[in-house]
């Protein structure tokens, strides 16, 4: 099973691709769709593009998604958002099941501890792929959601016992 991975973001969406056959996972491809500067709507059809461009080069047969969690600048999380569903509006129109995850439950999947750091994440995501370099954080992120989804199997039922909310995130 081939597993598209996507960290979304305005400015830089990261993907990451990785084939699962049975516990063994190996890396295919990652990088980031950059959408530059300008108008939204432009900024957008470029994420659009690149993401179609991604899906119809590698074929992935699912993909898995990062969450958006409320930051403190709402603007910034509308933003956000409208970049995420133009990632996830990619993988419906190409027919493909998506699964979505917050970044506690990434980080929990690939480096066992919630509040882990970018270059925890990076390390970890290196190491379980067998890669001979650190990924860029973009793509190491969309490879971690990737990871998450193919060791979850239960579509992000993580338990969250014990957590709570403060600013829109599991603490």
């Amino acid at each position: 099973m081939r597993i598209l991975g996507i960290d979304p973001g305005l400015q830089v969406t990261g993907f990451g691709i990785l084939e699962k056959n049975g516990n063994r996972l190996a890396y295919v491809a990652s990088g980031c769709v950059r959408s530059g500067r300008g108008e939204l709507p432009a900024r957008l059809k470029t994420l659009l593009e690149g993401l179609n461009e991604v899906i119809a080069a590698h074929r992935p047969a699912q993909v898995a998604i990062e969450k958006v969690f409320v930051n403190v600048n709402p603007q910034s999380t509308l933003l956000l958002g409208q970049a995420r569903g133009t990632a996830i509006c990619a993988a419906v129109l190409a027919g493909l099941p998506v699964a979505e995850y917050t970044a506690l439950q990434v980080k929990l999947a690939v480096v066992g501890k919630g509040h882990a750091k970018k270059e925890q994440v990076q390390q970890m995501v290196k190491r379980l792929l067998a890669l001979p370099g650190f990924p860029a954080p973009d793509a190491a992120d969309a490879l971690a959601c990737a990871i998450c989804h193919a060791h979850g199997g239960s579509l992000g039922r993580f338990s969250t016992a014990g957590l709570r909310m403060k600013r829109g995130r599991l603490v």
